[in-house]
């Protein structure tokens, strides 16, 4: 028997034998492992070697179950993903129009993800087979913007720009740069600065100015806004302007 795919392990289409003795392993306790030992060790120690020996097994068991570790990490960063945010709780309390809410929900989500597994940052850029946990969330950012008019890239590019907001804020977190990050950097700076005014004069101005409390470390939900108000704006110029088959009534060529 050929050994499975990644796709015929990540959407469960592979056939499994039905004789023989009952498997000591599983599949879902392979990658839960694989899981734990990415997030507590990094994923520079992250073997089959390494694996089978926080699993108790042979090197080779885990073959019989995983052919490889390109297979084993696509099975990771699907079951990774976790849940959906929650649409009906995303609007509930929010005074945005719901397909905002949805999306911010989407990316806060995202980022927490990323997050709480790290490791997920450096694998996310590699081409790799997509599976169901992943679809669901591509389905997920796509459904509040069914009735949006915005073509099928533009829909799809607007997960990449917040997919990409919250992988930047996450290496932030990574770096153990997290609470007060503005603060910090404010107290060095001003250290740092307290001689060469004159040189700086627009960063030293940026790091004095206290704002409203809430506008420091605040780049996460910032940047969420500004993607936001551009697919706001884009999507009423869809709305008000015809498209070029309503003006002319016929196809554009």
């Amino acid at each position: 028997m050929t050994a499975p795919t990644a796709i015929e392990l990540l959407w469960g289409t592979r056939q499994r034998p039905k004789r023989g003795p009952k498997p000591s392993l599983s599949l879902d306790r392979i990658v839960t492992e694989a899981i734990a030992l990415a997030d507590s060790e990094g994923p520079v120690n992250l073997s089959m070697q390494r694996l089978a020996e926080r699993l108790g097994c042979a090197k080779m068991a885990l073959y019989r179950y995983v052919p490889g570790k390109a297979e084993l990490t696509a099975l990771m960063l699907d079951a990774a993903m976790g849940d959906l945010p929650d649409p009906v709780a995303a609007t509930k309390d929010s005074t945005e129009e719901p397909w905002r809410a949805q999306l911010r929900a989407w990316c806060v989500t995202s980022y927490e993800r990323f997050c709480e597994h790290t490791w997920m940052l450096g694998m996310l850029v590699a081409p790799r087979p997509l599976g169901p946990n992943e679809i669901d969330w591509f389905e997920a950012g796509l459904a509040p913007l069914a009735d949006s008019g915005l073509t099928g890239p533009e829909r799809l590019d607007t997960l990449v720009l917040l997919s990409g907001q919250a992988q930047t804020l996450a290496h932030t977190a990574l770096s153990g740069q997290t609470g007060d990050l503005e603060g910090k950097m404010a107290d060095q700076l001003t250290r740092t600065l307290a001689d060469r005014a004159d040189r700086y004069p627009h960063t030293i101005a940026a790091f004095s100015d206290p704002g409203p409390p809430e506008a420091r470390d605040n780049a996460l939900h910032f940047g969420i806004d500004r993607i936001l108000d551009g697919l706001a704006a884009l999507i009423e110029t869809r709305r008000t302007s015809p498209s070029p088959t309503e003006s002319t009534g016929k196809a554009a060529p």
